[in-house]
């Protein structure tokens, strides 16, 4: 009996034993603790083994994992661990895809091609010469295009060409290469000149433009207007036909009415 009671007393020695050094150590750490708690972080690596723990397996107690070994094992992370929480990806996604949906639209909309309008605004001035020998009249004939830009970007005009027809007879034609800018939605009124030639086997048209009884010599005359503008590299042609009256009796530098336009 003697020996049962001092070997039973010997782990209620130890266990005091124990407590007494943990007390120890818990004093020691309430005191220290906060001054060397940011020290820690510059320890290397220890593992600490007692008599109840065994080395870790995977990095045998060195702190680094052996090389290949990357995709086959699995760390554990704690669960207020940044890499956690949840990646705003969808929210990322959503605003870029926005934004390239907007810039696409605007760019559509800012670049479509609109149309270019052509409108004839009259005979700007018309100026006459007779070779009476030959019965030649000599008319030429200065008109004003208002060209419209309804683009967001800026139209040049390449060239304009035109020709005069009297009774179903080419008198004239002209091209005019022009080198003018349209600023964005914006306009501008070009003039350009047609010289003709009324002879041959219309003749008896000096007759009339000459005839003093008659103080106002119309005649009606057909021209063929062709705008070529171009943008971006691409080239646009815009056609007119009109009927108008010229007086070829005599030098005139006012607009005058009476013009039939067909596109």
């Amino acid at each position: 009996m003697g020996k049962f009671h001092s070997q039973m007393a010997n782990p209620k020695d130890e266990r005091q034993d124990s407590m007494t050094v943990s007390g120890q150590y818990s004093e020691y750490g309430d005191s220290e603790g906060d001054e060397k708690s940011g020290d820690v972080s510059q320890f290397p690596y220890v593992e600490f083994t007692g008599r109840d723990s065994v080395t870790c397996p995977t990095c045998q107690g060195t702190g680094r994992i052996p090389r290949g070994q990357e995709n086959q094992l699995v760390a554990l992370i704690p669960y207020s661990d940044q890499r956690l929480r949840p990646s705003r990806t969808k929210l990322y996604v959503t605003i870029s895809v926005a934004l390239c949906l907007l810039l696409s639209g605007l760019a559509v909309f800012f670049l479509f091609p609109r149309s270019i309008d052509v409108s004839y605004v009259g005979v700007k001035s018309a100026y006459v010469s007779y070779d009476r020998d030959k019965r030649i009249v000599y008319l030429n004939i200065t008109s004003t295009l208002n060209i419209t830009n309804n683009n967001y970007y800026t139209v040049s005009v390449t060239n304009i060409t035109a020709q005069v027809q009297f009774s179903k007879t080419v008198i004239g034609k002209t091209k005019l290469n022009n080198s003018s800018v349209i600023s964005p939605l914006d306009e501008r009124q070009i003039d350009y000149t047609v010289p003709t030639t009324i002879a041959e086997e219309m003749s008896y048209m000096f007759d009339y433009c000459t005839l003093p009884s008659i103080k106002v010599h119309n005649i009606v005359v057909m021209m063929q207007v062709t705008v070529t503008t171009s943008c971006f590299g691409h080239a646009e042609q815009v056609s007119q036909e009109m009927y108008l009256y010229v007086d070829c009796g005599g030098n005139t530098t006012s607009l005058h009415g009476g013009v039939q336009v067909y596109q």
